[in-house]
């Protein structure tokens, strides 16, 4: 009896919360996922878990049993690493989600050192800045810039990411900066996919109502948008860090910004059997940002 195989195939489906998602990632029938499941609670002697028509939860029993197995799941896969990091040769295509701008900006002007010390590797590199079930869709693995205190998946936390009040000269010297929060809702704000923007500021969070001419779902627009003057806008270092350092763009109330939770993150469904190519474009990542990425350099934050 294949007593791993079946501990594997248990972890995967709570992961994925759904047999069909963890037969598709496993490349096996919902039924041969449902078989095993089954066959593993007839073993234990005890239900781990509660199978509905819309969803699937974990049993007490069955929690338990989850975090001993991902312990042990994992303590085989680093020990299966940390052989192959020194025999494996990353290779294959690595299929690679992110957000559009954040992609353009920081992820493909330093795809060729990666492509170079791995030329057995293919970068299939897809931006959106829609939500990608990386799962369902094929993905290896996503770079996400989130608050991930809470996902299913695996997180390695690549760099913090700053998010501030800028605006431009020209909209500055036309209206004047907010001297407090509540004058905020006074001025003209640029939205991008949001009707507010939860901030921390020296009393605690604070809640601003997002309503101005401009909505659009494309972070290049609200970039372009705020260059021109048009209004105020939150936005990420990583996006504007190089128009802070030279004045194209100035600081609007610096003691406001968003929590520190929020960060860029490469997300991956599992850390069983993680394959080298994903190992090493994580770990490139991660030493090229830093905690202190480069395009925070220089600034005051």
């Amino acid at each position: 009896m294949d007593r791993f195989g079946d501990l594997d195939v248990f972890a995967h489906v709570v992961t994925a919360k759904s047999m069909s998602a963890a037969g598709r990632e496993l490349k096996l029938s919902p039924a041969v996922i449902s078989k095993r499941i089954r066959r593993l609670e007839e073993r234990l002697g005890v239900r781990l878990l509660q199978r509905t028509t819309r969803q699937l939860s974990l049993t007490e029993a069955g929690q338990g049993f989850y975090e001993r197995v991902v312990s042990i799941l994992s303590s085989i896969e680093d020990a299966e690493a940390w052989v192959a990091s020194g025999t494996g040769q990353a290779r294959g295509t690595l299929r690679v989600s992110a957000p559009t701008s954040f992609g353009r900006l920081h992820i493909a002007p330093h795809l060729k050192p990666f492509l170079d010390a791995n030329p057995m590797v293919t970068v299939d590199l897809i931006l959106s800045d829609s939500f990608v079930d990386i799962i369902a869709e094929g993905f290896d693995l996503a770079v996400r810039i989130a608050d991930l205190q809470d996902s299913s998946l695996v997180a390695k936390r690549l760099a913090p990411n700053h998010r501030v009040l800028c605006a431009a000269p020209d909209y500055v010297a036309a209206h004047g900066i907010p001297a407090s929060i509540e004058e905020l809702s006074h001025h003209t704000l640029i939205a991008h996919n949001a009707d507010q923007w939860r901030l921390d500021g020296p009393s605690g969070p604070v809640t601003v109502r997002v309503n101005g001419p401009l909505r659009t779902n494309s972070s290049e627009v609200v970039r372009e948008a705020l260059l021109a003057g048009v209004g105020i806008a939150l936005r990420s270092t990583w996006d504007v860090g190089p128009e802070l350092k030279t004045g194209q763009l100035v600081r609007v109330l610096p003691d406001y910004s968003v929590g520190k939770r929020v960060a860029v993150y490469a997300v991956y469904p599992s850390r069983r059997h993680m394959e080298q190519k994903v190992r090493v474009f994580v770990d490139y990542l991660a030493e090229l940002y830093g905690a202190t990425p480069y395009w925070d350099a220089g600034l005051d934050l």
